[in-house]
């Protein structure tokens, strides 16, 4: 498929039906301006059907995946350091570290040994999420899935406050920016991803590899200088051993020594939440990149550990440098090459714990979507947007992240204790899971699969219970309240969103081919104008009864002038009705519309509206209208379409020589009717039913199929209710559904020809709601708004969703043209 802007243009043209009648005419598809800022910000937009050339090789994926994990050990050995020396251990600490890292260390080959064992069993994505889900259910999956978003958007706050630091050290005049610096680096992380996958594996894979070779090279340049006694080691602690120190420091010190450098594990589930984004085969790639992420983790931080021990590195308090600093510092010497080294390192180390945030935007926004998927989070997370990523939610975790940075002033210290609770609590309930599997499926190796899962849980449920309980006054707490709280509204959102669907998809039933009388056209005339002339027109294209214009009167000599304008443009044959009385405008006409809501078809209400309105006459438009759709809500069959005025005054209001108004209203050669089709529902029925009821010469339904899979389904389910309307299926291939539908509907226009959408809206009525869904009517109707003789009917549904009864709900709709 060519993915240029000319061919895309080619492939508007409907998989089914017939293909629209093209107007030599049209002149080309202005570009709107949100458009224009994507295309100059990201670059263009790439095709759904390139997502299968999105991947990545074990090469790229280790940088996008592992940069967490790794870049831990810039961090991970300074914050044991630190919890141990505030807690008094003094000299003793250098004793404690390289145990307590080797114990890690060996967690750590647990950890990895049991995701190779999750990725083989789920390849299509085998994330804590998925893994709980399958084996425990979608409530226990909500707490892996939720500990696991709060814990990358403190990934990303965590990794980020690192990198400055590491900056910081090496230019300590930055200090004072040391806020601002972190933004600007989440907001250029955001940038890299928002381009795309494999845009973003180019960007963060040098620097990836660059710290792991000065990583390395630190190590094997400290070990080696310290063997050959070229470098100034202090003297060892003298103890009588390993044991001896242990039973020196309080045993809860120690291990809250250890829940501080655990920390150096997060991320080693990032791999197998992001199998999908391997190239085939996706699931032997993913266990290969894991194993070689276990393998430099365990080596980088035990030897950063022994170094530190071994030089006897004591962490620094005041901000303005890190442990790793110090040991390059004393390893690579005063020279002129010791000095670009360390330079070297430095950078290096900055920019992995920046980019090492990579790894949590490639992991977020794909679990977004699951949960997203299964209804536990706003649907806007399923959508991939211009580059074929979920932006919403990479937005979302750069404007979480940005707030925590801003809230702790970018300290690394303040924000650890909130930190690794997430991430062991999904890796127990995934391993935890994983072992369920096994004793569910007994597949062949099962035993040993159990084994391995089961150890992996048990260890990483130890390691859990130590981070809660040593972290918990220091901030952990915090943690342990917010994942149920959230829980709880992920729920919550998840019983409104089905409340919803019973309620839409409720006794769907099979069209019937009953005979759809003409409604009755009522226009709502306040002055004899040129929105109101639009208006008159308008009415002419309808198949309707009769017409008939009424006026809910505010003022006796405003009427009277109207009356004999009315009659003066020869208007005569549409009889002008007045509503006196007292009260409310919309009460009112609703006292008179209710002797038409006991005829058995539509009455078509017409209000005209201006095409430019200030923002104060849009507010009290809002209001009128909200106000006419209260009182007009008993009425199931009275429809209210506001027909907004074109923009380049097609209907003028003409005059003749005496001044006096004349109007001249033509019958256009055909009206054509096409129903804008998201999904099947009560909403879409309500919307088909109203196209049908207009008379018109065709009717015809479309849908934009911005995911293929979707729009087959749609296209079964429309053939099992035998809808009475052929549908065509757009391709939709940059996933933008308004400029799809504006290509489809400008291709089929003429200038004989007045084209009405019929759009069914689900309108709620609680904000909350309507938060969870998202406006693309609304842009449909901007996009479409400025075209001649293409009018736009809003078919509100209106959705209850608030209880879980099967008591009929009202079907009254509202249509706004």
């Amino acid at each position: 498929m060519r993915t240029d802007e000319a061919s895309s243009e080619k492939q508007a043209a409907p998989a089914t039906g017939t293909q629209p009648p093209r107007s030599s005419a049209r002149p080309p598809l202005p570009r709107s301006s949100s458009y224009g800022v994507k295309r100059a910000i990201l670059g263009r937009a790439l095709p759904t059907a390139h997502l299968v050339h999105e991947r990545l090789g074990k090469i790229a994926a280790l940088a996008i995946f592992s940069s967490d994990a790794l870049s831990s050990v810039a961090y991970a050995t300074e914050e044991m350091l630190k919890t141990l020396a505030i807690a008094g251990a003094g000299i003793l600490m250098f004793s404690l570290i390289v145990p307590l890292s080797a114990a890690i260390v060996g967690v750590l080959a647990i950890l990895v040994f049991s995701y190779r064992q999750t990725i083989k069993a789920y390849p299509s994505a085998g994330g804590a999420y998925i893994v709980t889900k399958d084996n425990f259910g979608l409530i226990p999956a909500q707490v892996a899935g939720v500990a696991l978003l709060t814990d990358y958007v403190l990934t990303v706050a965590v990794s980020v406050s690192a990198g400055v630091a590491a900056i910081i050290a090496l230019v300590p005049a930055t200090a004072p920016f040391r806020v601002e610096m972190a933004v600007a680096s989440i907001v250029l992380i955001a940038y890299g991803n928002l381009r795309g996958v494999r845009e973003s594996g180019k960007i963060f894979a040098a620097p990836t590899y660059v710290f792991i070779f000065c990583i390395l090279s630190l190590i094997i340049v400290g070990v080696a200088r310290a063997a050959t006694g070229s470098i100034v080691v202090p003297p060892p602690v003298t103890t009588s051993g390993t044991l001896s120190v242990f039973a020196l420091v309080p045993m809860f010190v120690v291990l809250h020594a250890l829940a501080s450098g655990s920390t150096a594990m997060t991320g080693v589930e990032a791999i197998s939440n992001g199998v999908p984004a391997f190239r085939p085969v996706e699931w032997r790639h993913a266990r290969q990149t894991l194993v070689a992420l276990g393998l430099l983790l365990a080596t980088m931080f035990l030897g950063i550990s022994w170094l530190a021990a071994k030089l006897q590195i004591a962490p620094d308090f005041t901000g303005r440098s890190t442990v790793v600093a110090d040991i390059g510092k004393a390893v690579f010497g005063s020279s002129a090459l010791g000095h670009a080294a360390f330079a070297l390192l430095q950078i290096a180390t900055a920019l992995i714990l920046v980019l090492a945030a990579n790894t949590a935007y490639a992991d977020f926004p794909r679990l977004a979507n699951f949960h997203a998927g299964d209804d536990f989070l706003p649907r806007q997370f399923t959508t991939r947007g211009h580059r074929l990523v979920f932006s919403n939610g990479i937005l979302a975790l750069s404007a979480a992240a940005i707030m925590l940075v801003i809230a702790f002033r970018a300290d690394v210290t303040r924000l650890i204790p909130f930190y690794a609770i997430g991430v062991f609590t999904s890796f127990t309930l995934s391993q935890a899971g994983m072992a369920k599997r096994h004793l569910r499926l007994r597949e062949p190796g099962w035993r040993v699969g159990l084994l391995i899962n089961g150890a992996g849980a048990v260890a990483t449920g130890i390691v859990l219970a130590i981070v809660a309980r040593t972290k918990f006054a220091e901030g952990a707490w915090a943690i342990l309240i917010l994942v149920p709280v959230l829980v709880v509204l992920l729920v919550r959102m998840n019983h409104q969103y089905d409340r919803e669907k019973r309620e839409l998809e409720r006794d769907l039933k099979a069209f019937s081919p009953a005979a759809h009388r003409p409604p009755i056209t009522i226009l709502l005339v306040e002055d004899l104008d040129p929105k109101t002339v639009h208006a008159l027109q308008y009415t002419r294209t309808i198949r309707s009864e009769r017409t008939i214009a009424v006026h809910v009167e505010d003022d006796r000599a405003r009427t009277e002038a109207l009356q004999a304008a009315w009659l003066a443009a020869g208007l005569d044959a549409i009889p002008l009705r007045i509503v006196r009385g007292r009260g409310d405008q919309a009460a009112r006409l609703a006292g008179f519309l209710a002797a038409y809501e006991r005829e058995d078809r539509d009455a078509i209400v017409i209000v005209p509206v201006p095409h430019e309105r200030s923002l104060r006459e849009h507010v009290a438009d809002r209001r009128a209208g909200a106000r006419l759709h209260r009182a007009l809500l008993p009425y199931g069959h009275v429809r209210v379409t506001m027909v907004r005025d074109h923009p380049d005054g097609v209907h003028p209001l003409q005059r003749d020589e005496a001044g006096r108004p004349v109007v001249r209203l033509t019958t256009r050669q055909s009206h054509d009717v096409v129903v804008l089709v998201d999904k099947l529902d009560r909403a879409t029925l309500s919307a088909v039913a109203y196209a049908l009821g207009l008379g018109t010469r065709t009717v015809r339904a479309v849908h934009a199929a911005a995911d293929p899979d979707r729009a087959t389904q749609l296209a079964n389910r429309w053939s099992e209710l035998r809808a009475p309307v052929p549908l065509d299926v757009i391709e939709c291939w940059d996933r933008d559904v308004p400029r799809a539908i504006e290509r489809y509907i400008v291709a089929m226009a003429s200038e004989a020809t007045e084209v009405t959408v019929v759009m069914p809206r689900r309108d709620y009525p609680r904000l909350r709601q309507r938060l969870l869904h998202d406006r693309t009517s609304r842009k449909i109707e901007r996009s479409l708004g400025r075209y001649a003789h293409i009018d736009v009917a809003d078919i509100p549904y209106y959705v209850r969703g608030v209880s879980t009864s099967s008591e009929p709900v009202h079907d009254t709709a509202k249509t706004h043209t």
